[in-house]
């Protein structure tokens, strides 16, 4: 399939060439043009001439490395940045935000999930020009224990209440099971791990049925959750 003319542009920055085709291949299959870089030292100087509308990042590459090129990149250009490592020790800064990443893909993965967070990533691009400033897509009252999404309300027992505001007052952010069982419980009873997985189950099972396209909250492997929609407004009541 021949991606179309007008079909956004991804920048692979790999420098394994097999792993770099194999990405193309399915990101073309996927009608994404792409455009591949297998030099660090190459790459700052594309994204400035020919802006992509997306970039899969390397963690390591010969000449510059992605670290250094993602932080070189978020002083001119907001342009969406997926880093790709095999180097788990690197996760927390890259989960941290502090190089300005907006997502991350852990070695070896599957192409299909890689084109699925570029489509998630770009619907999220799309999206946020056409939101004003006081539009808020999540609503949090914690006077009245109410939540809303799009203004349609989410019917939530207490602990999915609690879960939902811990997470979505802080996109990006992974919490622990551990730290979202504190979050969860005030009467200090005893619970298992289980017990997380099974409310975040039921909470993102009752987002989804309001907005199927939005992804709410992600698992990441070994680590915890976190949230994925950018919107919250917190509203206090007296």
């Amino acid at each position: 399939m021949t991606p179309e003319k007008n079909a956004p542009l991804i920048l692979v920055v790999e420098d394994e060439p097999k792993l770099a085709q194999l990405m193309i291949d399915y990101l073309q299959a996927s009608n994404y043009r792409t455009h591949h870089i297998a030099h660090g030292s190459e790459v700052l100087t594309f994204v400035q001439q020919t802006p992509p509308d997306l970039m899969l990042l390397d963690l390591m590459l010969p000449g510059r490395d992605g670290l250094t090129l993602c932080r070189e990149i978020r002083r001119f250009s907001e342009l969406p940045i997926i880093m790709v490592t095999a180097r788990t020790e690197e996760i927390d800064r890259l989960l941290g935000l502090e190089i300005g990443a907006d997502d991350y893909i852990c070695k070896p993965f599957s192409p299909r999930e890689v084109v699925a967070r570029v489509k998630t990533i770009l619907r999220r691009v799309r999206r946020a020009p056409e939101e004003t400033e006081n539009v808020s897509l999540l609503k949090i009252d914690e006077a009245r224990f109410q939540a809303s999404w799009r203004d349609q309300p989410l019917e939530l027992t207490p602990a999915e209440f609690r879960l939902l505001k811990t997470l979505a007052l802080e996109p990006g952010k992974v919490f622990s099971r551990e730290q979202l069982l504190n979050h969860l419980y005030d009467d200090y009873r005893v619970v298992t791990d289980r017990t997380i997985d099974s409310h975040i189950k039921n909470l993102r099972r009752k987002l989804e049925s309001l907005d199927a396209e939005q992804p709410f909250i992600r698992a990441v492997y070994g680590m915890g959750y976190r949230w994925e929609a950018d919107l919250c407004q917190l509203i206090q009541i007296n």
